[in-house]
């Protein structure tokens, strides 16, 4: 079995809901406390064991490649003011041995479209899809618990889970089928189904493993929802070819796509700070006292 060693974050998205904000900052590049979102996605799959770290961006994301990239006169500034707890932080970013490599995607046809224009980078191996807007809090860090329910059953995984029923139109939802070796593997994807279409309402919320077999079916796929080439839609194609498993993760998502999801996470992320934590949940008590 070929080890996991990628990771792909499709960036390219102009995240209208949230304007003004993103008109010329990346919607990755937001801020929960002390770190942008696109940031808690590279630490997970740090966290994961990936040693490659893809990006699949716009005209308007320069800002996640200066994030990452080395900034010597901050550097600098930074360690000539004493200040060696922050230049550690800015410095450890990314750690050695770890490359990130950025792809344009020039024409924005969809998530589907977005994973093919990395295959060049992948190349023929397994690997992670990872979407910055669904911000996981979890003991084990959720691609890790995808990698290792990878190793038992070797096929691609989809980090599914529960939601409202009225809520099937917002994901791609699944319905899944026990196998002999107790692994619950996917019979049928929907993309954005209405809740008395939905086969169940099982959702896929942001986190993948793909084979490497993808590829052949987005290149095939035509457009689907929204006139974009669906990533569910080469997802349903490969079911014929091979099993593709389910995985409901344990942990808590924030919807970082939404205003109310991302504000819920900054105060449960702030709230958990350990420099923070304390003084701002007095805050917060104070301010439902008034």
């Amino acid at each position: 079995m070929a080890p996991i060693n990628t990771v792909v974050f499709p960036v390219a998205g102009r995240g209208t809901r949230f304007l003004p904000a993103t008109k010329a900052s990346p919607k990755e590049m937001l801020p929960i406390v002390d770190k942008p979102l696109i940031q808690y996605a590279v630490e997970e799959a740090l966290a994961a064991g990936v040693t490659k770290l893809v990006f699949v961006t716009g005209s308007s994301k320069r800002a996640i490649e200066d994030h990452f990239d080395v900034d010597f006169e901050l550097e600098s500034t930074l360690e000539q003011s004493g200040k060696h707890d922050l230049l550690q932080l800015v410095r450890n970013i990314v750690p050695a041995g770890v490359s990130c490599i950025y792809i344009r995607q020039g024409i924005p046809l969809g998530l589907g479209h977005a994973v093919l224009c990395a295959e060049p980078a992948v190349g023929d191996e397994p690997f992670f899809v990872h979407l910055a807007d669904d911000l996981i809090y979890s003991e084990v860090p959720c691609l890790l618990q995808m990698r290792q329910h990878f190793e038992r059953c070797g096929s691609s995984v989809l980090g599914v889970e529960t939601v409202p029923k009225d809520q099937t139109g917002s994901y791609g939802i699944v319905a899944i089928e026990q196998q002999a070796d107790g692994i619950d593997s996917v019979t049928k994807i929907v993309e954005k189904p209405a809740p008395e279409e939905a086969p169940s309402n099982l959702a896929v919320v942001g986190r993948y493993i793909l084979t490497p077999a993808i590829f052949d079916e987005l290149r095939n796929t035509g457009r689907g929802a929204g006139g974009e080439i669906q990533l569910t839609d080469g997802i349903a194609a490969l079911l014929n070819k091979e099993r593709v498993s389910v995985l409901p993760f344990s942990g808590t998502r924030y919807d970082c796509g939404s205003k109310i999801g991302y504000l819920r996470a900054t105060i449960e992320y702030a709230l958990r700070h350990p420099e923070l934590g304390e003084n701002f949940r007095a805050y917060l008590e104070g301010v439902w006292e008034r």
